[in-house]
């Protein structure tokens, strides 16, 4: 990636929205783009689930990412606005992030791995209950979970279904993993644990054919999974973008609070 005190070669992509579409053409035409395999900077024009989207595009890339909302809640993204791109781009802070790595096998022997910014779940895939074993770091810490599913979230994704699931919101900079349970039927007092983000989290499904359970990493599904391994991707970095003053940690924070 070049220099970012000279003046960055930007990329633009937009969610289907009309006014989201519209808003990309302005800017090319006022700031000049190019491709997102050579950019600099990807500036995403729509929600969160495009600026996941943009963000998977950066891993390949290494283009740092910057949001500008368009869509219902935008937890990710900064504020809409035309006429001082460049400017807030210089002045931006950067909030880096490591994904997480998800390693499986299906039912048919077949093999998968995806990364997760926000969060890998596991869930069940018809009217029968999920039962699954978990590990971590090759020890057995609970024979069986009963439930809908379980998941494992970053601090950035603590925020999205981990928060919906009754899980902890994570600081940014904590080092830790989320691994909460989705709608525990047993046991029934189990709320989840706290990881370090060292952690090696190994989830091995009970009785995949009759209770078949999916994996999804971010949009990415698998089906009819019998084991999946997670575990943070720390040789991969992405970085985001945020107006001064409020960046992501300080989202992070002021979510705790809301009513």
């Amino acid at each position: 990636m070049r220099n970012l005190t000279s003046r960055p070669s930007l990329a633009f992509l937009a969610s289907p929205k009309p006014e989201a579409k519209a808003a990309r053409q302005r800017l090319e035409e006022r700031y000049g783009s190019t491709s997102v395999y050579d950019a600099d900077i990807i500036i995403a024009l729509g929600g969160d689930g495009l600026m996941l989207d943009a963000l998977h595009t950066a891993i390949s890339t290494g283009a740092k990412v910057y949001g500008m909302n368009f869509g219902s809640v935008g937890f990710m993204m900064n504020d809409y606005a035309e006429h001082d791109l460049l400017e807030r781009l210089a002045r931006a802070e950067a909030a880096s992030i490591h994904p997480l790595r998800a390693r499986g096998e299906d039912v048919h022997c077949n093999r998968f791995e995806a990364l997760a910014i926000n969060e890998v779940s596991l869930l069940r895939e018809t009217r029968q209950t999920a039962k699954i074993k978990i590990r971590i770091d090759e020890t057995d810490r609970l024979a069986e979970l009963q439930a809908d599913g379980v998941l494992v979230a970053t601090p950035a994704g603590s925020t999205a279904y981990n928060l919906s699931a009754h899980g902890p919101i994570l600081p940014l900079d904590s080092r830790v993993l989320a691994l909460t349970p989705i709608s525990a039927f047993r046991p029934r007092r189990w709320r989840g644990a706290l990881l370090p983000h060292t952690a090696k989290v190994g989830f091995e499904i009970s009785e995949p054919n009759h209770r078949p359970v999916s994996a999804v990493a971010d949009n990415k599904e698998f089906r009819e999974v019998c084991k999946v391994d997670v575990e943070e991707a720390s040789d991969i970095t992405l970085t985001m973008l945020f107006d001064q003053g409020y960046n992501l940690s300080e989202r992070i924070l002021a979510e705790q609070f809301e009513s």
